[in-house]
Parts: C-alpha cells; sequence; structure tokens
C-alpha cells in the first residue's frame, strides 16, 4: 500500500467569500464539485482555448485549495490574481503544506485529502502540514500514474499550444459540459462536438533507451506521426497523430514505441 511525498507539486489558497464564484468563471471543470473526501481535476486556459496548467482542487474550512505543479506556482498566482477585480477572494502560496499520494489501497489520510479524480486506480491525493510516513518514492508514483495513461501537466502538455481533448481531459473527469462558461469554452466545445481531434496523447510501451521529451515518432516508412512526452523505466506516453494502430512498432530515437489503448480512453474513428 505505497504512499509519498510528491515534492514536484505545490499549494495554492483561496481564500474569500467569492472564492468558488471566482475560480468557476475560469476554469474547465466544476469548482462547485469540490467538497471534503472531493477533489476536481481542472485546467486554466487561454482565451483560445490553449492549456496553460491543470491542478486539482480540495475544498474545506472555508477555503480552496490548489494542488499544482511547483514550477508553476507562482506563475498561477500572478495570473489568477489578474482576474480578481472586485472579487472578495485572495490568493497565496500555502509553503506550509506538502503534496502527498497514494495507491494501490493506502488508507486515505485525514485532512485535505481524496480519492484522484481521474481514474479508480490512480489512488488519492492529500495537502498536508506534517508530512506522512512514506514507503515509496516520488519514481515510483511516475510509474504508477504512467502505467494508467495520465498526463503529468507541462512533461506532457504543451503551454499555449495543446487542447484539453488530447490529454484526455474528457474521459477523465477534467471538464464539465453543463457548468456554464468558462475562458477558453469555445474551442474546447467546437474540438468536442465538430470531431476537430487530430492528434493525442497515447502510452506507450518503450523497447530501448528512453528517448528525451520531443524526440521525433517516426512510422516504418519515415513518416512523422508525432512526439514523445514523458516516460521512465520502460513506460512512456507519447503525442500521436490519429488514427493509432495499438501494439504498432514505432520508432524513436534509438527505441522503439508500442501504443497501447487503456481501459478509459476511447479512440476518434475507430
Amino acid at each position: 500500500m505505497p504512499q509519498t511525498s510528491l515534492p514536484h507539486r505545490a499549494v495554492i489558497a483561496l481564500d474569500g467569500e467569492d472564492r468558488v464564484t471566482f475560480l468557476q468563471g475560469l476554469v474547465s471543470n466544476d469548482v462547485a464539485q469540490a467538497a471534503p473526501g472531493r477533489a476536481v481535476w481542472a485546467a486554466l486556459l487561454t482565451p483560445q482555448g490553449k492549456w496553460l496548467a491543470d491542478f486539482f482542487i480540495f475544498a474545506g474550512d472555508g477555503r480552496l485549495l490548489l494542488d499544482v505543479e511547483a514550477g508553476q506556482a507562482e506563475m498561477l498566482v500572478q495570473r489568477l490574481s489578474r482576474f480578481r477585480l472586485r472579487s472578495k477572494v485572495t490568493l497565496a502560496l500555502a509553503p506550509e503544506l506538502s503534496v502527498h499520494a497514494g495507491w494501490g489501497g493506502a488508507p486515505l489520510p485525514e485532512g485535505f485529502a481524496a480519492p484522484d479524480p481521474r481514474h479508480p486506480e490512480a489512488g488519492w491525493r492529500a495537502l498536508l502540514a506534517e508530512p506522512l510516513p512514506a514507503d515509496a518514492t516520488p519514481e515510483d508514483y511516475d510509474r504508477h500514474r504512467l502505467s494508467l495513461g495520465l498526463p503529468d501537466g507541462a512533461r506532457d502538455l504543451e503551454s499555449e499550444k495543446s487542447v484539453l481533448l488530447e490529454a484526455g481531459f474528457d474521459e477523465l473527469d477534467g471538464i464539465s459540459w453543463s457548468k456554464g462558461c468558462y475562458m477558453g469554452q469555445e474551442l474546447t466545445a467546437r474540438t468536442k462536438y465538430r470531431g476537430l481531434l487530430k492528434k493525442r496523447l497515447f502510452p506507450v510501451a518503450v523497447e530501448g533507451p528512453l528517448p528525451p521529451r520531443g524526440t521525433p515518432v517516426l512510422r516504418e516508412d519515415g513518416a512523422e506521426l508525432g512526439e514523445m512526452r514523458s516516460g521512465r523505466d520502460g513506460l512512456g506516453l507519447a503525442l500521436l497523430r490519429l488514427p493509432v494502430e495499438p501494439g504498432q512498432a514505432l520508432r524513436c530515437g534509438e527505441a522503439l514505441l508500442r501504443p497501447s489503448l487503456p481501459d478509459w480512453m476511447s479512440q476518434p474513428g475507430r
């Protein structure tokens, strides 16, 4: 029953009576669904509908807490603060809290903790002031999320370029189609309802040395099909042009990649 801290994550706190309505108009999912024991996964987009960041939203004790990439934390505080206007809300880093994850049956800790909303086997996430005893490493967690085909922010998406459906946000419960307007909603909806998706992230088995992020992925005939994103220990994610044949051998640097279709993923046109 492994659990570990995630030092590459940070926490942002939103306080004030307008905290929910403020964030609701900005992100892809329904912020009102966040509650004690229930987290929400959501993304912040450009007005043109391109990915900027994604995070987990926790609620309780009269505040919202965002579990974010540490490298994006200050940017997010600054960018979100631009939209406060007259809203009664404050945003600040919460360095006293650290992010933890558990999976494989690890018991949910008390406090700001909830099942990972993306997939039943993803485990749980918790924002805690006191560290939990760890019996796994962040690298173990990384292998776990790669085995499920779950994207990891900037390691798998490109700021101001990626669209949410390329990374499975629809199928992984990262988008609300009913909550009303949010920044970037128009492109997200158009991509879904007009069937405009041309590429998406696929989990891949890596045979050979792990290719660096951005390494081109080639078919046997040499045609470029996409590029490598994150990976570890024979597992990875690659952004590939649709359609993709699961199990086919693709060349990527000195390695062969074999894409798969996890249980939660559908492939348009198949």
